[in-house]
């Protein structure tokens, strides 16, 4: 998942975190559970990064799905794998408790990072840091989900009426194929924590909890010109080509006059053989969200701008707006999850949590909190950096309070 951007984290640094003043000290059980099972958490981490599962890669998310359906299924969950349209399985685990809410913890099986990537870019282990490609994304985040379970089935916790665990196998590339079934299964949980990662200290300074996230989705332009021959009679075409550079040009800051829209032209191509003025051209635009119907506002303004002039005469230029994932906006009772979050954190020796107020990447906290029904909260993963690129990495002191925060938040939601 693509979220976090340098100057978010450097900007986060700089929100309001809790005082600790008063802060109760900790339980003293689950921050000795979560101390014991850091070891154990390292083993995980290195034993998931080992198995490589890029979006593409099949097998090795099949691998990933079998690997988590065993532990689940250790920690004492019914296990499902369901499949999706991307060909590779979601992997399902619901627990049964004796409690009243209903619980939902999502994390993603997939990375960005090609087959072989690890022979350039081995796990290695410097200082604080663990390195490996998807470590943080979303490794990390599955670890807090499989030994937080393990710790909450050691201490005989059944204050849930049920937990739900779900890993999707296609969040890198959009949720395409698993996006409706966390909705549908998030509109019938209380709460639904996500685990992405969270930014590491040495950019933000602290650990933080999540907001806000951009929804996504694409603009397509195409336009339709004529061909002829390019070098023996390029006046009788109409260029189609040259059309789209200046459709491009011209709508490039529409997006900014479009509040909660956010735009950028990606990708071009122009179809044809290289001595053909070309007929058809066509351009994609990466399109960021964070207000309700803004999608459709910047596809009406965009078609404006389109049709308000031309470069090449006799050229055809349309539009059209594809959305994916929603918008994940923090509600009044997610802000309220979030400080409870803020005073657990505190019963670590006056430890602060930032709430980063939003990010302009896309998360599927954004699916899970489309009915508006549950409570929705993003990043409750470890604490890293180098998302999606090289030499990504996971902060090993974030082990013990990321864990004690997942253990001690449940027991805490629980009782309510």
């Amino acid at each position: 998942m693509p979220f976090f951007l340098r100057r978010l984290a450097i900007a986060a640094a700089a929100t309001l975190t809790c005082g600790a003043a008063l802060a109760a000290g900790p339980d003293a059980a689950l921050l000795d559970a979560a101390r014991a099972a850091q070891p154990a958490v390292v083993q995980s981490l290195k034993d998931m990064v080992l198995i490589e599962s890029g979006s593409a890669n099949i097998a090795g998310l099949n691998r990933m799905a079998d690997y988590t359906a065993k532990r689940l299924q250790a920690a004492g969950g019914q296990v499902e794998r369901l499949q999706t349209t991307s060909g590779a399985p979601m992997v399902k685990a619901t627990f049964k408790g004796t409690g009243k809410r209903r619980f939902m913890l999502i994390g993603h099986l997939d990375t960005v990072y090609a087959e072989g990537i690890l022979a350039t870019q081995p796990i290695r282990e410097e200082g604080n840091r663990l390195y490996g490609p998807g470590i943080a994304d979303d490794k990390g985040g599955i670890a807090v989900v499989l030994h937080s379970l393990d710790i909450l089935k050691a201490q005989g916790w059944k204050d849930y009426a049920q937990i739900t665990v779900l890993f999707n196998p296609d969040e890198e590339i959009g949720s395409g194929g698993s996006g409706e079934m966390i909705a549908k299964l998030a509109e019938q949980h209380d709460y639904v924590l996500s685990c992405e990662p969270n930014v590491a200290k040495s950019i933000a300074k602290s650990e933080s909890l999540l907001l806000a996230a951009a929804g996504t989705a694409t603009a397509t332009m195409q336009v339709k010109g004529r061909s002829s021959h390019a070098g023996a009679a390029p006046e009788l075409g109409r260029n189609a080509l040259i059309e789209l550079a200046y459709q491009m040009e011209q709508t490039r800051d529409v997006a900014k006059s479009v509040p909660g829209s956010q735009m950028n032209w990606t990708r071009a191509k122009a179809d044809g053989p290289l001595n053909q003025i070309p007929e058809t051209a066509s351009a994609q635009g990466d399109v960021r969200i964070t207000a309700s119907g803004a999608a459709q506002k910047l596809q009406t303004a965009l078609q404006e701008k389109i049709g308000s002039s031309r470069l090449v005469p006799e050229t055809q230029t349309t539009l059209t707006m594809e959305e994916g994932r929603p918008a994940y906006v923090a509600d009044a009772r997610s802000k309220e999850l979030a400080a409870q979050a803020q005073r657990i954190y505190a019963e670590l020796d006056g430890r602060s949590l930032i709430l980063i107020p939003g990010t302009g990447g896309g998360t599927d906290a954004g699916f899970a909190g489309r009915s508006g029904k549950p409570v929705v909260l993003e990043s409750f993963g470890l604490s890293g950096f180098g998302y999606h690129a090289r030499d990504e990495y996971v902060e090993l002191d974030s082990i013990v309070p990321r864990l004690y925060l997942m253990t001690r938040l449940l027991q805490e939601v629980g009782k309510k």
